[in-house]
């Protein structure tokens, strides 16, 4: 294994947003009866830190080839485009709109468990079709601009569906 592979490479999949997840599965776990530290127990303490190193490079390489944002993200910086997350937040206006629109909805019906289930399946399909979206951008068209676009609006998505985990868990309490 190679530390300079990027995670790719790592795991012997094209650097494409769409991935074979059931490759990336079982890939991951070849690599981790490789270098996982317990195989490495009675080894010298040098070969027992390589093996830790090398099980937190998979294990990091597999948490962000396995999430569509992180995956899009880690895509657009191995093209050499800078997100600029924390710094770049202007977004279209009709969008921010839609934006409160959900807030808005998710506050309205946090008394209500059915209501918050309701908006998490619209919500969740809204992210599918911009997740398309991102798909065609990244590995169709090469559209680095579009589809940091889009995954900023992901990241939104991301932020409202956990809003409404965190309402329904205090409604559980």
């Amino acid at each position: 294994m190679n530390l300079n592979e990027n995670h790719f490479e790592l795991f012997g999949l094209p650097a494409r947003f769409a991935v074979d997840a059931a490759a990336l599965d079982a890939r991951y776990r070849e690599l981790q009866r490789e270098v996982h530290p317990d195989r490495f127990a009675a080894a010298s303490r040098a070969e027992q830190r390589v093996s830790m190193q090398l099980a937190t490079r998979v294990n990091e390489a597999y948490q962000t080839l396995k999430s569509p944002l992180r995956r899009a993200v880690y895509i657009l910086q191995l093209r050499g485009v800078d997100p600029k997350f924390e710094t770049d937040t202007a977004m279209p206006p009709e969008f921010l709109a839609e934006q409160m629109s959900w807030r808005e909805r998710i506050e309205a019906g946090s008394e209500k468990p059915e209501a918050l289930l309701r908006l998490r399946v619209g919500l969740r399909g809204e992210s599918g079709k911009l997740f398309e979206k991102l798909r065609h951008q990244l590995d169709d068209r090469h559209d680095d601009t579009a589809a940091l676009q889009t995954a900023r609006m992901l990241m939104f998505y991301e932020k409202l569906d956990e809003q409404i985990d965190d309402k329904l868990a205090e409604l559980e309490t």
